[in-house]
């Protein structure tokens, strides 16, 4: 996987999306999606799959979303093309790793939230979750649309 600790959304050389942590919002990684897909479709002229795609878009707002409410914040993203997939790569400032949780409290009283992670995990072909140097974590996703 490429990385790239840009502050500007948009493709670098290399052809990877990304943007570091500055106003970075669940849309801006789910544009980047978007606009990686479509711009592989236009280059090399091959159809994605809609349901694909959709499936990528909600893994990118789950991961961020995710990064926003537990994990400290988004400290940056990138979106890259890796053959038939989108591999989606967000990383936050918490150490701790994703869990799920049971939808029902003590009392059997369905909980809010808890539903992100197993999303993430049910969609995505391949999941990674890596320790960064400096702290935090970075979570990659693999999500086929081609």
């Amino acid at each position: 996987m490429r990385t790239n600790d840009s502050t500007d959304l948009g493709t670098t050389q290399d052809g990877v999306f990304g943007r570091g942590h500055e106003q970075c919002r669940p849309a801006d990684v789910r544009s980047a999606v978007r606009q990686a897909v479509t711009g592989r479709c236009g280059a090399i002229g091959c159809p994605y799959d809609e349901d694909g795609l959709s499936d990528a878009l909600l893994v990118a707002s789950e991961l961020t979303s995710n990064a926003i409410l537990h994990g400290g914040g988004i400290t940056g993203f990138d979106v890259d093309i890796d053959g038939p997939s989108v591999c989606v790569s967000v990383s936050d400032r918490s150490d701790r790793l994703p869990v799920t949780t049971d939808p029902l409290d003590d009392q059997g009283r369905q909980r809010s939230g808890g539903r992100g992670w197993p999303i993430v995990c049910r969609l995505a072909r391949n999941v990674r979750v890596a320790c960064l140097p400096s702290g935090g974590k970075r979570i990659t996703a693999v999500v086929p649309v081609f």
